[in-house]
């Protein structure tokens, strides 16, 4: 086995499904469908949160931030899964384990954190109404947003340092179809338990954390929709929220079953699972979850495709 040094091999050898091999043709056809599916979904709600006046407000600019994340989310793991699912050899060099590494950590830890701040922009919309421009000006949304991804790489960057520091005493085979931190602890060699104590205090300050605040956010917002008497307000004020609501829950389900218990303990197939459904599932779900249920995103996307058969 060729190595890098004493304890860096030159690639990985990721298993994946192995023991299912007939899952493989499926996974790959569904990534296939999904990947140009989330990619065009995502890039609709950037053109339209962009170029659509009406859409120029504190929750738009955040779902754009959202959109974007959500396709370098999936674009940091899903064309190399392409590839190794459609070839004999099943790898990753070193570097390339990194660099996905890093980029996977970065957007997953950047998403806990925006999707608790459109959630607080969702309450001061609804519960402080006559505040909401005063709050939520230009100015405060770039600096809030700033500190979202500035956050989120400083936990991926400090995470997968410390990570990559553990031993693997020349083991150079991931049961998994990705390089990703708690599979990476489990493989590796010698004492980790600080590893893991560290993975789970982190993530209980990038998920858990964030979760209670939208927890709390839409139990005051909430209070006050009950408190509307116009049941068409009542209604408009759900509807802004259930589609965040909804994403909200299909992306911290998988990833608190992931992040928060000890890598030791995780099943082999739970970590490949998860990840292909926060990953891939839930950045391919978002921008219909948002289209489906809101009108003036389904409006904007009607005027913008008749601007462009019009200038055909």
């Amino acid at each position: 086995m060729a190595l890098i040094n004493e304890s860096h091999p030159e690639e990985f050898i990721l298993l994946g499904f192995a023991d299912h091999p007939w899952l493989e043709f499926p996974l790959f056809v569904i990534l296939l469908i999904t990947y140009p599916m989330a990619m065009l979904g995502n890039i609709a709600i950037i053109l339209v949160s962009t170029l659509d006046s009406r859409l120029h407000s504190p929750m738009y600019f955040f779902l754009m931030n959202l959109s974007f994340l959500d396709m370098c989310y999936t674009t940091s793991i899903v064309p190399h899964m392409l590839v190794n699912l459609g070839s004999a050899k099943r790898t990753i060099s070193y570097m390339g384990c990194v660099v996905q590494l890093y980029f996977f950590h970065t957007m997953g830890g950047t998403e806990c954190l925006l999707l608790a701040l459109m959630s607080f922009d969702r309450y001061v919309a609804i519960c402080r109404p006559l505040h909401y421009s005063l709050i939520m000006n230009q100015r405060i949304c770039i600096l809030l947003v700033s500190i979202v991804w500035l956050s989120g790489i400083t936990y991926a960057v400090s995470e997968a340092t410390v990570t990559l520091q553990l031993p693997l005493c020349g083991h150079n085979t991931l049961d998994h179809l990705l390089c990703e931190i708690p599979v990476l602890i489990k493989t590796a060699c010698g004492e980790k338990s600080a590893n893991e104590l560290t993975l789970s205090v982190v993530c209980i300050y990038i998920v858990a954390v964030p979760l209670c605040l939208i927890l709390a956010s839409y139990a005051c917002i909430g209070n006050a929709v009950l408190k509307i008497k116009s049941s068409e307000g009542r209604k408009k004020a759900f509807g802004t929220c259930s589609s965040h609501l909804l994403v909200v829950f299909l992306f911290f389900g998988p990833a608190i079953s992931m992040y928060l218990q000890p890598p030791s303990s995780i099943t082999r197939d739970q970590p490949k699972f998860m990840a292909l459904f926060y990953g891939v599932v839930t950045p391919t779900l978002n921008p219909f979850i948002y289209t489906l249920r809101n009108k003036d995103v389904k409006g904007a996307l009607v005027h913008l495709m008749r601007r462009i058969s019009n200038s055909k």
